[in-house]
Order: C-alpha cells, then sequence, then structure tokens
C-alpha cells in the first residue's frame, strides 16, 4: 500500500482496501462479526485506524505493526486483538524474529507476564500459519 490517500476515494472505501491489505480475512472476520451487534463501530473500525491512521504516510506498515504489536503485548489484555495484529505483521513482511523480538523488548516496559502473554500468542499465530501450509 502506498499509504496515500486515492482521490476521490471515502474513509470508509479507503479503510477497506487497507483492512484488507494488512489483516485479511481476521480483520474482514472482525468487521463481521460486529455486524449484528454494532454495524456503526465496524463502520468507526475501518474509518478512523485504518481509513485515516494506517493509510497516513510517514510509517510504513511494517513500521506500524511493529508499534502495534508492541502497544498491545504492553496492554496484556488484548490477546485476539495482539493475535490479529501478529498475523498482520507477517502479511506485511515482518519475519518471525522481527515479531519475537518486539514482543521481548515489552518485557522490559510492561513486565514478564505481559511478554509471556505475547510469545505464547505469537507461537499460536505462527502454528496456524505452519497448518495452513
Amino acid at each position: 500500500m502506498t499509504q496515500n490517500h486515492h482521490s476521490g476515494e471515502s474513509r470508509l472505501e479507503r479503510g477497506r482496501r487497507a483492512l484488507a491489505e494488512i489483516d485479511g480475512h481476521a480483520g474482514e472476520a472482525v468487521v463481521a462479526s460486529l455486524a449484528d451487534i454494532a454495524p456503526d463501530f465496524a463502520t468507526y473500525l475501518l474509518e478512523f485506524p485504518f481509513g485515516d491512521i494506517y493509510s497516513r504516510p510517514g510509517l510504513d506498515l511494517r513500521a506500524r505493526e511493529i508499534a502495534t504489536i508492541a502497544a498491545l503485548t504492553a496492554m496484556g489484555n488484548a490477546a485476539p486483538q495482539l493475535k490479529v495484529h501478529i498475523a498482520a505483521g507477517l502479511n506485511v513482511g515482518l519475519s518471525r524474529e522481527e515479531i519475537v523480538e518486539t514482543i521481548m523488548q515489552m518485557a522490559v516496559y510492561a513486565g514478564f507476564p505481559a511478554a509471556l502473554n505475547g510469545l505464547f500468542a505469537a507461537r499460536a499465530v505462527f502454528a496456524e500459519r505452519d497448518a495452513a501450509g
């Protein structure tokens, strides 16, 4: 993704495109899971994080996913979202080593429990990728 706003493209359209590139089916599943309870929230999710923030110039998608993986690891209470973004990191070209190192770095700032949980999330995502072939 060039991270430039396409002429005439709405925030929602830009968000859908970014979500598909970054998170693929996992992101689409999150949006679909909101349809019956909070469809407006699904729209906000597409427009703000993906249509506005992820689509900005200044950081490439690899750097944005490193930051997101670090933040979700440090939070320590967002395992489902962390797994989605570990997969997204792989989708945008992060290596498994880069993801593991990012998570390990969080032990310094968020503590060992947060880093351990992040590493377990990474192991699960890597195993899913290996099983998918």
